[in-house]
């Protein structure tokens, strides 16, 4: 009997104790899913933590307390910034160099310009000229604009505008003269102007040439330096003239004039016009990154 007993309130115990023991597991369960979370966000925030604190204790600078362990290397400025970069926001507006040069055929139409004894025409000479600066022109990355293509005489005032409408263009007049050493080339830029006494600011129309005196010299010498290495006897530097297709454009601005037509042989001009498309093309390159010009910035008035 007290066998019985005993078995029975064994088997009661061991019922209670499986009780209890499934409870504290599931106590402990439900612990662990309340728990792990925000263990686990813990963790993830002390990792970041941590990594913050080595990246800031590699970029930062050592404290005035703080000795050096090693020898400090030489000061080196650091790399200049992009333009891109500079400009954020707008501020600063971007910069870009021309990339358009304007040729200009002299005369055309009824205006024959220089004639020769032997038919030589000016006005169609220049025309075959253009075809070939343009080409040289092009192959150093130039977009190149005419102001006539064909047998047209535009006025002074046209042929200007195509210039005055472009941002950070190259004005070239190309022309025959019927003076000068024959198989020579002379360059020609705008003597000096007056400056505008306008109260508004405003450069008058005749007198557009006038800042960009100085930079049409630069743009001068240089192709004249190219054009006097490869025909002999012509001057190394440009020569100044009030020259009227330069006075009303708003750009750098030369006259190229070739010499002459008064020679017999029409093929000695002919041959003479590889070389001075090359000398244009080479000084217009030369003098592309000193003529830096702002850019449009969106909504500006171009």
């Amino acid at each position: 009997m007290l066998l019985d007993v005993g078995n029975q309130a064994s088997e009661s115990l061991s019922k209670n104790n499986g009780i209890r023991a499934f409870v504290r597991l599931a106590l402990l369960g439900f612990t662990l899913l309340c728990v792990m979370p925000a263990l686990l966000a813990r963790d993830h925030f002390l990792f970041l933590n941590v990594l913050w604190a080595q990246q800031s204790a590699t970029a930062a600078p050592p404290s005035s307390n703080q000795t050096p362990t090693t020898q400090s290397s030489p000061v080196t400025s650091p790399p200049p910034q992009a333009p891109a970069a500079a400009a954020q926001g707008g501020l600063l507006a971007q910069r870009q160099v021309p990339s358009i040069v304007v040729l200009d055929p002299a005369h055309g139409g009824t205006d024959l310009g220089a004639r020769g004894a032997g038919g030589i025409r000016e006005s169609e000479i220049v025309l075959q000229f253009a075809a070939q600066v343009r080409t040289a022109l092009e192959s150093q990355g130039f977009q190149v604009m005419l102001t006539r293509q064909g047998n047209e005489n535009p006025s002074f005032d046209d042929r200007s505008a195509i210039a005055n409408s472009q941002r950070g263009a190259v004005f070239v007049s190309l022309h025959v003269g019927s003076t000068g050493l024959p198989g020579t080339v002379r360059v020609y830029v705008m003597s000096d102007l007056l400056a505008s006494n306008d109260s508004t600011g405003l450069i008058p129309w005749d007198r557009a040439q006038a800042p960009f005196v100085p930079l049409s010299r630069r743009l001068g010498d240089i192709v004249q330096g190219f054009l006097s290495q490869r025909f002999k006897g012509s001057p190394s530097t440009a020569q100044a003239a009030a020259v009227r297709q330069l006075r009303t454009t708003a750009a750098p601005a030369i006259a190229v004039e070739v010499s002459s037509v008064s020679m017999e042989d029409r093929n000695a001009l002919d041959r003479m016009v590889p070389g001075v498309a090359d000398a244009i093309a080479r000084g217009a390159s030369a003098f592309r990154p000193l003529y830096v010009v702002a850019a449009v910035n969106p909504g500006d008035r171009p």
